[in-house]
Parts: C-alpha cells; sequence; structure tokens
C-alpha cells in the first residue's frame, strides 16, 4: 500500500505492507486523514517517533466483526491493554502499555490502511461529512477542558492560540457563555473568531492582569507558558493543550507563589465532539485549507508548516 513514512523526514513509500489486524482489532481503508500540528511536532523530534503518523482520520472498516464492517468510522487513538493500574481505575488513556496511533510505537493514518482495536471505534452518523467526521478527534481534545475544569458564564477565560486547535476550544468554551478572549497572531483565523462573535486580541496587545480564572495554551509554543502565567489569577489553572518538542526556559516562581494549578489536557471524549458536530454547533468548514491526495504527502507537510494554512487534509488511493 502506499503510506507517508517519517524515518528522520517524511517521505512517500508505495510498497508498504498492509497492516495484519490483530486480535480484536479491525482493518480500516483510509478515507480521509488530518495533518495535525503533533505531526509537525514529529518532525522536530517529539517522541522519537518512527513510522507512519496521522491520527486525525475517517475510514471505512473492511475486516472486522459483522457489526463494523462496511461502515464508515472514527476511531480513538490511544490503543490500552484493558488490565493495568491505570486502566483498571478507568484512566485507559494513560494506559502503562499504550500505543497512540500515528504517535506513539504504532502507525497512523498517512497510509491507504489502518489498524485499531475494535473497540476504539465510533459509527458516524450518516449527516457528518467525512470533511467533518476527520476533525472529531481534534474537536474532542477540546471538549476535554470542559471535562476537566469547571467553566461557566461566571469564568474569565482566555485561550492561547488562534490557530487549528484554538479556533476549536474557542468553540467549545463559547457555549458556556464564559467571558472569553482569544489571543493570537494570524489575523485571518482571528476574523474568522470575530465573526462568530468571540473576542479575540493581537498577541502584540497581551497584558499582565493576571486575572483570568482559566487560560488554555494552545499555541504550541515554547512561549506559551510564560504567556499563560501572565494571565493566570492568583489560584487559576492554567490548561495545556499542546506540545512542544523544542526545551523550556522558564521561571516557575509565579506558579509556585500564586498557587496556580497547572493542568496538562490531551485526548477526549469522541461522543461529545460527534454529537455537536451533528447537531450542527460547531462548524469546522472554514478550517479546511485544501484537500490532497496521500501521494503529494511531503509537499503536503511542507505546506501545513505555514502559519497562513488551518488544515490540510490526504485523500489515500489519490
Amino acid at each position: 500500500m502506499q503510506a507517508l513514512v517519517f524515518d528522520g523526514s517524511f517521505r512517500l513509500v508505495r510498497d508498504r505492507p498492509e497492516p495484519r489486524p490483530a486480535a480484536g482489532e479491525v482493518l480500516l481503508r483510509v478515507r480521509l486523514a488530518g495533518i495535525c500540528a503533533t505531526d509537525l511536532e514529529i518532525a522536530r523530534g517529539y517522541l522519537s517517533f518512527r513510522g507512519v503518523p496521522g491520527h486525525e482520520f475517517v475510514g471505512a472498516v473492511v475486516d472486522g466483526p459483522p457489526a463494523l464492517r462496511g461502515r464508515r468510522v472514527v476511531a480513538e487513538i490511544n490503543c490500552v491493554c484493558g488490565s493495568c493500574d491505570m486502566c483498571s481505575r478507568g484512566l485507559a488513556s494513560h494506559c502503562r502499555r499504550r500505543t497512540v496511533v500515528g504517535i506513539a510505537g504504532r502507525d497512523g493514518a498517512f497510509a491507504e490502511c489502518l489498524a485499531v482495536p475494535a473497540a476504539n471505534c465510533h459509527v458516524l452518523p450518516d449527516e457528518l461529512t467525512d470533511e467533518q467526521a476527520v476533525l472529531v478527534e481534534p474537536l474532542a481534545a477540546a471538549f476535554q477542558v470542559l471535562r476537566q475544569v469547571p467553566i461557566d458564564k461566571r469564568s474569565r477565560v482566555t485561550v492561547l492560540g488562534s490557530g487549528r486547535l484554538g479556533l476549536l476550544v474557542a468553540q467549545v468554551l463559547a457555549r458556556t457563555r464564559c467571558t472569553l478572549v482569544v489571543v493570537g497572531r494570524n489575523p485571518r483565523t482571528l476574523e474568522l473568531l470575530d465573526r462568530r462573535s468571540i473576542r479575540t486580541r493581537h498577541v502584540s496587545e497581551l497584558g499582565s492582569a493576571r486575572d483570568q480564572d482559566v487560560v488554555v495554551e494552545c499555541t504550541g509554543s515554547p512561549d506559551g507558558l510564560g504567556m499563560a502565567l501572565r494571565l493566570a489569577r492568583p489560584r487559576g489553572t492554567i490548561v495545556m493543550k499542546t506540545t512542544c518538542a523544542a526545551p523550556l526556559s522558564l521561571d516557575l516562581a509565579p506558579l509556585v507563589v500564586d498557587e496556580i494549578t497547572l493542568l496538562g489536557s490531551r485526548c477526549g471524549p469522541f461522543s461529545d465532539a460527534i454529537s455537536a458536530l451533528a447537531r450542527g454547533e460547531i462548524d469546522v468548514s472554514p478550517f479546511l485549507t485544501d484537500i490532497r491526495p496521500l501521494s503529494a504527502g511531503v509537499e503536503a507537510m511542507q505546506a501545513a508548516a505555514s502559519p497562513d494554512v488551518l488544515k490540510i487534509l490526504l485523500r489515500p488511493g489519490t
């Protein structure tokens, strides 16, 4: 099969063997896969990953249980053992022996076919297009913020970053009617939020008021946490939504002195994301910059690194 492989650099492989599903797994034919900031970080050395990246995808089950065969699905990316202490505590996304699709120990969706556990699959409603469904995984990650931090109409919240994830987090948090502002660099993405009546501010206007109940860091930048510390109130919460391969150099004394909670936030509830998309509560259409054939994947990865690009999708089989 055709696949985009990372082994220190990205290259297209035309004869990679199809994955053989293990017991309890299904084989998917990938319909669309999205290029994410994590994929770009992999190119910079994140987790020393080698193999086929890609963890945002929609596919059709070609081999698996009869109830799933032929169905259009998305799949959660943490593949877990089900028996370790984390799994036993209901924290399967932190399984001690987990592999993560396209990120850690398991090939991902930048290929014609993909094997994932059947238990990870979510059958999609007919009203969702492939272009919407491919964004279920990052949208679920945005919903995870609400699972971790109480936010309501009394909350003062800043989202740092108006890129792919920041736009999704902003739409999710706006549903709580909190006092929300999104800080970013790109005038075009800030304008997308302005059209949705979400307040924005250019990063050059960032102050240090230290009056925000919650700051959600979505920049993927080494500077993101430092900016968040300038905004969070004493005993406020900073939610880290992005990873960065670059090392951090930061004075963490304010974290201690102001008793600020620093919270990592990762994968989230697929069911919430699918429901919100199906009901039309979250609009992802403005995020899609281009759909390119998998055969042009190397060039697509280069294009996705541009700050003017929001989301490039890859279509295998072309």
